[in-house]
């Protein structure tokens, strides 16, 4: 009886052995084939988020050579800014000082004639020759005007007159004098033009 009960035993534990493997067989190229997809996906998820990286490592390059060049240019146009400033900062006071030069240069064509008025002539002359060496310091120089073409970019026409001695639309007076500072009009020359009999 104990004999017949270890028999029917060792066919139950060879079939459920058998069954297993059975079974296990049928599992493993599933199970195979899940990892192999899962694989598969894990690598194309993968490269999607390497291209994304590369694509916004590449969008911050673009940005940075933008900013840069941005502020580049932010710093040229600032240091031409700054050098107008200092180029032009005296403007004003030379502005004003612009009349001055004119009642002295007249003040010394009125005393040229009169003899005893020889020492404040000279007075005269010394502060002008300092005024326009003050002018020549900052950069300001005088329009030369009279015998040239009348040009309104640095003339004032204030009245014409008949010459003989001029060509048409030529400046024969100079009434104020004009003014440069480096490149740019300071004041336009106030004069009289020519023009031919009608």
């Amino acid at each position: 009886m104990n004999e017949e009960k270890t028999k029917q035993n060792e066919i139950v534990e060879t079939e459920s052995s058998d069954t297993e493997s059975d079974i296990s067989d049928d599992l493993a190229p599933e199970e195979s084939s899940e990892e192999k997809d899962s694989g598969g996906g894990l690598t194309k998820d993968l490269e999607t988020k390497l291209e994304a990286a590369k694509q916004e490592a590449k969008d911050s390059y673009d940005r940075l050579l933008r900013v840069s060049a941005e502020f580049e240019n932010y710093k040229k146009r600032t240091a031409r800014e700054v050098e107008n400033f200092k180029k032009f900062a005296n403007e004003s006071l030379i502005k004003e000082l612009l009349p001055v030069a004119d009642n002295l240069e007249r003040a010394l064509e009125s005393s040229v004639s009169e003899e005893n008025t020889a020492g404040i002539a000279e007075g005269v002359r010394m502060t002008l020759k300092e005024i326009f060496r003050i002018f020549e310091k900052f950069a300001v120089t005088p329009i030369e005007s009279v015998g040239k073409p009348f040009d309104p970019a640095f003339h004032e026409a204030v009245s014409q007159e008949i010459s003989e001695e001029y060509p048409e639309n030529t400046v024969v007076r100079e009434f104020h004098k004009g003014y440069m500072i480096h490149d740019r009009l300071l004041r336009a020359a106030m004069v009289l033009v020519s023009k031919t009999k009608a």
